[in-house]
């Protein structure tokens, strides 16, 4: 059944309800059960029923239980690295070590620098760059929007240029299925390593980052923030100074992730399971963290599973917002709103200007679902059918495709990631919304022109 312009109104509604109430939640779940109204030919009880038996469907899937599961501990590593001190020392050691860190700019770097180091998964980049940067930046004036706007800018970007994480394996499991099934033809991985320069959104928004940093630029709403004033965190004279008890189960993590891709992939790390990696990773650094932590006295059994528990229930709340924007991603993929919207552009523009279109659509079902890797899914089948049947360049369509996904992420106010950046920086989440939006309208702006000259490039 076509549902037209319904597909797109639901999704619209979804964030129309965002900015309105201000609660993501409410929002997603006002979302959902009206596009189930829609697609139970408006019988409430039956709209009420497949919303929450949507959710408990959604748990059949491995990769989306492995997932939320991992969202939630890492919250508890996050937390266990808090209450350890670990953080205080790291944040100290950089004090007295490198004292051109310890200023405005120096604490933006630093952020930025976790963000870029630190590619394992959009949702713990910027968790951990808030987490280690808020100190220094709290101390040197820096705002929490700002902060929050570093976060999101180098967590999703960063995982997509370096596809050794989920990000590369959800990519490439839609590209295999394309091959699969004969809609295109070529090798998986040469296809999306060949996508990497084009993915224009990510590039020009770390590059944005950077001149943000160095240039001090404020853009919007966000030069009228006032800096958080600054209290020094209580000190245990104990503890030293030092940077491992922060770095190592950070590095074990980041170890683990590719490992456990080789591990899954029966030895091809692009075949490997991106949520099996990332769901054992977590688990095999709580276990390092428990067995570094307590020989050295820096946390007690009771003290550590005392934040094991905190750190998830801290969690909560986003694997909740996490569920519910996976679940509006099926609701508007049963709505064909992807399709529709295809339906719309094909046959009425140049073959030129197609890379455009999609990553222009991609941004629009990325913004209204808050998801990139929903966006990826839905129109990553989309786009490989579309260049295919117009002889486009296929690295640049993915390309496409992914930057419109990254975009709309980015920009949405119930993105998972926005979210999550605003809780590590501990930023109000409308305002860190507000303030990132004039970045990543400019960082689009910029995206468009390329995609434009790249389709009469790779055309002509």
């Amino acid at each position: 059944m076509e549902y037209g312009i319904l597909s797109i109104a639901i999704p619209l509604l979804t964030i129309f309800l965002a900015i309105i109430t201000k609660d993501v939640i409410i929002s997603l779940i006002g979302g959902i059960f009206v596009g189930f109204l829609v697609l139970h030919g408006y019988n409430p009880a039956q709209a009420f029923v497949a919303l929450f038996d949507g959710v408990i469907g959604l748990f059949k899937e491995a990769w989306i239980t492995k997932t939320l599961l991992f969202i939630v501990l890492v919250g508890a590593v996050i937390r266990l690295l808090t209450l350890s001190g670990a953080v205080e020392s790291f944040v100290l050691y950089l004090s007295q070590k490198a004292t051109h860190i310890d200023s405005p700019k120096g604490a933006m770097l630093l952020a930025y620098g976790i963000g870029i180091i630190i590619f394992i998964e959009s949702s713990i980049t910027s968790l951990v760059a808030g987490t280690v940067a808020k100190p220094l930046c709290d101390k040197n004036g820096v705002s929490r929007e700002k902060l929050a706007y570093i976060c999101d800018s180098t967590s999703a970007p960063v995982c997509a240029l370096i596809p050794l994480n989920a990000w590369g394996a959800l990519l490439l499991g839609l590209i295999v299925t394309a091959i699969d099934t004969q809609v295109i033809s070529g090798d998986a991985v040469s296809l999306l390593v060949a996508s990497i320069p084009f993915n224009f959104y990510a590039i020009v928004t770390l590059l944005l980052v950077l001149g943000v940093i160095f240039f001090n630029i404020s853009l919007g709403s966000m030069q009228r923030k006032l800096p958080v004033s600054y209290a020094p965190p209580p000190h245990d004279e104990t503890r030293k100074s030092t940077p491992y008890p922060m770095l190592l189960p950070i590095v074990f993590m980041v170890v683990m992730v590719p490992l456990g891709l080789y591990i899954t992939g029966d030895g091809d790390i692009f075949k490997g399971s991106g949520s099996s990696a990332v769901y054992y990773a977590v688990i095999l650094t709580l276990m390092f963290i428990y067995l570094y932590f307590i020989p050295t006295k820096r946390l007690t059994h009771a003290n550590y599973f005392k934040g094991l528990y905190e750190g998830i229930g801290e969690m909560i709340p986003v694997g909740i917002i996490m569920i519910f924007a996976l679940l509006i991603g099926t609701v508007i993929t049963q709505l064909g709103t992807a399709g529709y919207l295809a339906h719309l552009l094909q046959g009425n523009i140049s073959p030129i200007l197609m890379p455009f279109f999609i990553f222009f659509v991609a941004s629009i079902t990325s913004f209204a679902t808050g998801t990139s890797w929903g966006t990826f899914s839905i129109m990553m089948p989309i786009g490989l059918a579309l260049g295919a049947s117009m002889d486009l360049y296929l690295p640049l369509v993915i390309a496409a495709v992914i930057s419109g996904g990254i975009f709309g992420d980015h920009a949405s106010p119930i993105s998972d990631t926005t979210i999550i950046a605003s809780m590590a920086a501990e930023c109000d989440h409308i305002s860190h919304v507000n303030t990132q939006l004039p970045y990543a309208l400019l960082a689009a702006g910029v995206s468009s022109v390329a995609f434009l000259l790249a389709g009469w490039v790779t055309i002509s």
